[in-house]
C-alpha cells in the first residue's frame, strides 16, 4: 500500500522545523527515562497521583445544548520532576462538555489533542458537540503542554524546540489524566473512556495503560511508536537535523550515557538491532573480510546493498532491517577498531539512530502496562498514512491482543478532515461494549 498524496503535499506546505534546539538537556532527558520506567508499570504509576487530587472549575458557560465547564489544576508532573516543565505549562487546563439531559448513564469520554491542536474549538465543533446531539455523552478537553495556554512564550506556534519536549509532554499527559479521570470518578460520571487523533490517539494510549480499571480506548490515526513517524514518516523532513547531529557529534553524553539508559528491547528496537550485530561481529571477527568485499569502503557500496535490499516483496522491510545492520555494523567496528579501515558511520545515520531509541523509549506501547481489558479498544489506522508508517514495527494486535484495529482508505490528512464521524461511531461502539461487560459490576 502506498503513501497519501494529499499527506506528503500538505506537509511541504507547512515550512516550521521541529526540534529546533537539538536533543534537550541531557539531565531532563535522564529525568525523564528514570519517570518512564515507573509510569510504564502500572502499580508503580498509581501511587503517583492520589485519588483526591485538587481539581477547579473558575468558569461555567451556558450553552443551548450543553454546558461548558472551564477548570484547571497544577500538573502533578511539576510535583514529582520538580521545574522540567515550562513554567507557562505547570498550569493544566480543561474543558467539560455536559449535556443538559443524560440520555442514559452519564458517560465521559477524555479527547487528548493532536499535533497544532491548540485551545478548544477544534474539538469541541468536530467531535464534543456532535458526540451530545448523537449520543448525549459528555466530553472532556485536556490542553496538551505546549500548547494553546500552555505554549512556552519563545515557541512559535506547535514546533517543539527540544526532542525532550515532546517525552516531559507525554509524562505530562499520562499523570494529568489519571487526576481528570479520578475527578470524574468522585463526580459519579460513568462509564469513562479516553480518545485522541494522531498524537492525541497515541498519548491516550500511554495514559490508559495506567489506569487500573477496564476502560474503553480508542485511538485514532496512531499506532505502536513515534520512533517511525520523526525518522522515516513525512515528519522526518521538518526534523532540525543539522542540530541534532551538530549536538550529537559534540557532546558525548548522548552516545556514552544517555543510550545506555535505553531499555526497550522489543524485536523492532534500536538496542536489540545493536545486540544482534555486536554477536554477530564476533563471529566475523575472525574472518578476513575487507571494506572492499562489502561494498562500504564508497558511499556507492552502501547505497547500492540498501538498493537491493529494497527488490521484491516487502522491500521495505528488508530495506529497514539492512539499514540497521549497516549503521550498527559500523558504530560497532568504530567502537571495537578505533583507528583500523572500518570508516565511522554518517553523523545523520547515528542521529537517526539515536533518535529511534530515545522515541521508543519514551513512547513505545510495548515499554508500557498492556491495558487491562485490550477488547475494549478499537483503533482506527488510514491504509495509506505518511504520518505514522507502520512498516517494520510491531502491530498494535501482538502487543495488546484482543484489540481491534479498523481501517480506512486514504491517509491521514483526508481520515482526519472527512472521517470524523467514524471516529465517533467507534466511540460508541467501543462504550457499547464496556456496557455489555461492566454493566452489572
Amino acid at each position: 500500500m502506498g503513501v497519501s498524496r494529499l499527506d506528503v503535499l500538505y506537509r511541504k506546505l507547512l515550512l516550521t522545523k521541529l526540534f529546533i534546539q537539538g536533543w534537550g538537556k541531557p539531565d531532563d532527558l535522564k529525568r525523564i527515562f528514570e519517570l518512564r520506567k515507573i509510569v510504564g508499570n502500572r502499580e508503580k504509576c498509581k501511587e503517583l497521583v492520589p485519588k483526591d487530587y485538587p481539581v477547579f472549575i473558575d468558569k461555567v458557560e451556558d450553552q443551548s445544548d450543553c454546558k461548558i465547564h472551564n477548570g484547571y489544576f497544577i500538573s502533578p508532573l511539576e510535583h514529582i520532576v520538580p521545574g522540567i516543565l515550562p513554567s507557562e505549562s505547570i498550569k493544566a487546563r480543561f474543558q467539560f462538555i455536559v449535556p443538559k439531559k443524560w440520555k442514559n448513564h452519564k458517560p465521559v469520554c477524555i479527547h487528548l489533542a493532536g499535533t497544532g491542536d491548540h485551545f478548544f474549538w477544534k474539538r469541541r465543533t468536530l467531535m464534543a458537540r456532535p458526540m451530545i446531539k448523537e449520543a448525549g455523552m459528555a466530553s472532556l478537553l485536556l490542553e496538551n503542554p505546549y500548547y494553546g495556554y500552555r505554549k512556552p512564550k519563545e515557541q512559535v506556534r506547535s514546533s517543539l524546540r527540544n526532542v525532550s519536549d515532546l517525552f516531559v509532554m507525554g509524562a505530562a499527559l499520562i499523570l494529568e489524566s489519571a487526576v481528570l479521570l479520578h475527578w470524574l470518578e468522585r463526580e459519579d460520571y460513568w462509564p469513562l473512556g479516553m480518545t485522541g487523533i494522531s498524537m492525541g490517539g497515541h498519548m491516550a494510549s500511554l495514559a490508559v495503560t495506567n489506569w487500573p480499571k477496564p476502560i474503553p480506548l480508542i485511538p485514532c490515526l496512531s499506532w505502536t511508536t513515534a520512533s517511525n513517524v520523526f525518522t522515516t514518516g513525512v515528519l522526518s523532513k521538518a526534523v532540525n537535523w543539522r542540530e541534532l547531529e551538530k549536538q550529537y557529534a559534540m557532546h558525548s553524553v548522548y552516545e556514552q550515557e544517555i543510550i545506555r539508559l535505553l531499555e526497550y528491547c522489543g524485536v523492532d528496537s534500536f538496542k536489540m538491532g545493536q545486540e544482534f550485530l555486536k554477536s554477530s561481529l564476533d563471529t566475523l571477527s575472525g574472518l578476513d573480510l575487507s571494506t572492499d568485499i562489502l561494498g562500504l569502503h564508497s558511499p556507492e557500496g552502501t547505497s547500492a546493498l540498501h538498493s537491493r535490499a529494497g527488490e521484491g516483496a516487502n522491500g521495505q522491510d528488508h530495506d529497514h532491517g539492512l539499514d540497521q545492520m549497516l549503521s550498527s555494523v559500523n558504530m560497532q567496528h568504530t567502537n571495537i577498531n578505533k583507528g583500523s579501515g572500518w570508516q565511522r558511520q554518517s553523523l545523520h545515520t547515528e542521529s537517526l539512530d539515536f533518535m529511534k531509541g530515545v522515541m521508543d523509549e519514551c513512547t513505545h506501547i510495548a515499554n508500557f502496562s498492556v491495558p487491562l481489558d485490550p477488547s475494549l479498544i478499537i483503533l482506527i489506522q488510514a491504509k495509506e498514512d505518511a504520518y505514522i508508517p507502520r512498516t517494520g514495527v510491531r502491530s498494535l494486535q501482538e502487543i495488546w491482543p484482543g484489540c481491534e484495529v479498523r481501517y480506512l482508505n486514504g491517509g491521514h490528512v483526508s481520515a482526519y478532515l472527512f472521517k470524523q464521524g467514524l471516529f465517533r461511531q467507534a466511540i460508541y461502539d467501543a462504550y457499547d461494549r464496556y456496557l455489555e461487560k461492566y454493566s452489572n459490576t
